[in-house]
C-alpha cells in the first residue's frame, strides 16, 4: 500500500494536494502551466496512477489540468514510436495506464479545464465529468502523426456517445464543443472555469462523506463494464497503432 507522503511530490507533472477528508486533487501541469504531454509523462503517469489506486486514504480523486487546457499540447521528446523496443515500452505503458485509472476504486471526478485534445480517455474513465464553456474534445495527434489512434479512445468514444457518432468523432477529428458532449453523454455539467474546482470539491466532499466500502465499491460496481472493454480491446487497438507507426516509419525512410 502506498502513503500520501511517500508519493506526494515524486511526480514532476502532477501537482498533488489532499484534504483531511480524503478529497484527492491531481492537477496536470508541466513547470506550473499547462501540460505538455511526451514520452517522459506517458511513462510518468503509469506510476503516478498506480500510487493513487494503491493509497487506502484516498476517498475521492479529482483530476484536472493547467492553466488554459486540460490536455491540448504534445511533444515527441521522449516517444520512439518507430523501433520494436521502443513501441514495446509504448505499448506496456498505454495497457497499464488505463488500467490503473480503473483500479483507482474510489470515485473519480474529472475538472476539464478547458480543451481535451488528446488522452481524453483518461477523462472518460471517470465517474463524473465537469467541463467549462471552453472545453473541447478532439482526437487529434494520432493522424496528425499518421498512426491508428488505438490507445482507448477507439473504445470508449463510441462506448460514451454511440457506436456511428464515436466512429465519426475519430474518423473526421470531429471538434465537440462542450454543450454537444453534455448533449451526447460525455460530459455532467457545465461550469465556468472560475467555478469549475470548487464545483468539483463540493461534489467530492459529498462522496467523501459515504461510508469507505460503499463509495469504494460503488466506483467498482459501475465501471466493470469499461474495465472488460478496456482489458479485451486496448491491446489489439495498440499492435494496430504500432503496425501503422512501423509503416510511417518505414515511409519516412524511404522517402529520406
Amino acid at each position: 500500500m502506498s502513503r500520501f507522503e511517500t508519493y506526494r511530490t515524486a511526480f514532476a507533472n502532477a501537482r498533488l494536494t489532499r484534504s483531511d477528508s480524503g478529497v484527492l486533487e491531481v492537477r496536470l501541469h508541466t513547470d506550473g502551466g499547462k501540460l505538455v504531454f511526451n514520452g517522459h509523462t506517458h511513462e510518468q503517469f503509469v506510476d503516478l496512477f498506480h500510487e493513487i489506486g494503491s493509497d487506502p486514504e484516498n476517498r475521492v480523486v479529482i483530476l484536472t489540468g493547467s492553466g488554459d487546457a486540460f490536455m491540448d499540447a504534445i511533444s515527441p521528446e521522449g516517444f520512439d514510436f518507430f523501433s520494436p523496443r521502443g513501441y514495446d515500452k509504448i505499448f506496456r505503458e498505454g495497457r497499464k495506464v488505463l488500467m490503473n485509472i480503473l483500479d483507482i476504486e474510489v470515485p473519480m471526478i474529472a475538472a476539464l479545464n478547458g480543451p481535451v485534445l488528446l488522452h481524453s480517455e483518461y477523462a472518460l474513465l471517470a465517474d463524473i465529468v465537469l467541463a467549462t464553456p471552453e472545453t473541447i474534445f478532439q482526437d487529434k495527434p494520432h493522424f496528425d502523426f499518421g498512426i491508428v489512434p488505438g490507445d482507448g479512445v477507439n473504445l470508449l468514444w463510441p462506448e460514451v456517445i454511440g457506436s456511428v457518432r464515436g466512429r465519426h468523432f475519430i474518423l473526421t477529428r470531429q471538434i465537440l464543443d462542450a454543450e454537444t458532449a453534455k448533449d451526447w453523454g460525455a460530459v455532467n455539467e457545465i461550469v465556468p472555469a472560475g467555478q469549475l474546482l470548487a464545483r468539483a470539491h463540493g461534489i467530492a466532499e459529498e462522496l467523501a462523506a459515504l461510508p469507505p466500502l460503499t463509495s469504494r465499491y460503488t466506483r467498482i460496481a459501475l465501471t466493470q463494464k469499461l474495465r472488460r472493454i478496456i482489458d479485451e480491446g486496448v491491446g489489439y487497438g495498440l499492435a494496430l497503432e504500432g503496425i501503422s507507426a512501423a509503416e510511417v516509419a518505414r515511409s519516412t525512410a524511404a522517402n529520406a
